[in-house]
């Protein structure tokens, strides 16, 4: 078994296996770690090889902490191994505490695809010594824990038959009331889906990355076909958006928007409709909500987004979660104590300019 970083010229080599594996997701592509590279990440891509072919991979994102020398690594939903295979997932790790050193890495966080139930593999992290690093069961954490994902290898016939009756109405009733659906590589259509997504954010109170991100994912990802944007239109104006992702047979639904006006007419039940349509279309046999809270209670302010997405009848799936390898014991016990206090610190910094800047 031969572990290395890959060289610049093996994007596609890389990406056809994420594309085909069973763990393989969107978030350990090239382009992801591309798109990370312009906000500061440093990607670096692992492989792990026997014979020359690709057993296992890793998609690293490296970033450098406010303490000289010192940085941290980030895999998201990685690594990318067979469950099971601890050979692989050994080969990788050596590989990584080698490198470690030389990046200043003090430690390795992961949220690998895997769910709870999987307990050989949460004895096995532990056994490598890893830690578990449990958030709440809201959005506390990097990626979501808690999602839903819905089968859509059988006929979409059945697929939709199998939507709660209050969800085939709404998406009935998105189309009788003249709801329409756009979509393609019209990069005309991306100011108008940030100016709704602006506007949501404005009325749900939360952050969101500026326009340029979302040019950069566009150049990197809908340009290349790993993406698409869908917008809703309603009497002449866009009044919903979303983004979906793909590779290989999956497809995720990454971002949405909805303006104030027009929530009536139901446009984002026709606008998931059309994603799932969309991703059967591309060959995909699974479609991910992405994330929703696993805390069930009615009164929970999230509740309704678990709602909204149940009806759709897709798997409520629970992941491991958050896992940390420490490089660097002391320096990692220190950040994790200190970086909570870190975050909501410039969270609230940040809210507190936006408002100032909106009201200026």
């Amino acid at each position: 078994m031969e572990v290395r970083l890959i060289r610049a010229d093996e994007k596609d080599y890389f990406n056809a296996y994420i594309a085909v594996a069973e763990k393989g997701h969107f978030l350990q592509s090239y382009e992801w770690g591309e798109l990370k590279a312009k906000t500061g990440w440093e990607p670096l891509r692992l492989v792990a090889e026997d014979d020359g072919v690709i057993k296992g991979a890793i998609s690293i994102l490296k970033r450098r902490l406010p303490l000289p020398g010192k940085a941290i690594f980030y895999a998201p939903r990685g690594p990318v191994v067979d469950a099971g295979d601890w050979t692989v997932f050994d080969a990788l790790l050596a590989f990584i505490r080698r490198i470690a050193p030389q990046h200043g890495a003090i430690f390795l966080k992961i949220d690998p695809d895997i769910p709870v139930s999987d307990r050989a593999t949460t004895d096995y992290l532990q056994r490598a010594g890893f830690i578990s690093g449990a958030k709440g069961e809201n959005f506390e954490a990097v990626q979501p824990k808690f999602v839903f994902r819905l089968d859509i290898s059988r006929d979409l016939d059945d697929v939709f038959a199998d939507f709660a009756s209050k969800t085939r109405y709404n998406i009935r009733l998105a189309a009788r009331k003249g709801v329409t659906v756009v979509s393609g590589a019209d990069k005309e259509l991306l100011p108008a889906f940030y100016e709704i997504l602006q506007e949501t954010a404005a009325r749900d109170k939360f952050l969101i990355r500026s326009y340029s991100y979302f040019d950069d994912m566009w150049e990197l990802f809908v340009r290349g076909g790993k993406a698409r944007l869908f917008m809703a239109e309603h009497e002449g104006k866009y009044i919903a958006g979303t983004l979906a992702f793909i590779l290989g047979r999956k497809a995720w639904y990454l971002y949405g928007a909805s303006g104030n006006r027009y929530r009536n007419v139901m446009p984002n039940y026709l606008l998931q409709w059309e994603m799932i349509r969309w991703a059967k279309a591309c060959g995909c046999t699974m479609y991910d909500f992405r994330g929703v809270s696993g805390d069930l209670n009615p009164d929970n302010p999230l509740y309704g987004l678990y709602r909204f997405k149940k009806g759709f009848n897709g798997d409520f799936v629970e992941f491991i979660g958050e896992y940390d390898l420490p490089l660097s014991p002391f320096l990692c016990w220190a950040w994790n104590h200190g970086e909570p206090f870190y975050r909501s610190t410039r969270r609230r910094l940040a809210m507190l300019w936006g408002g100032r800047k909106a009201h200026s």
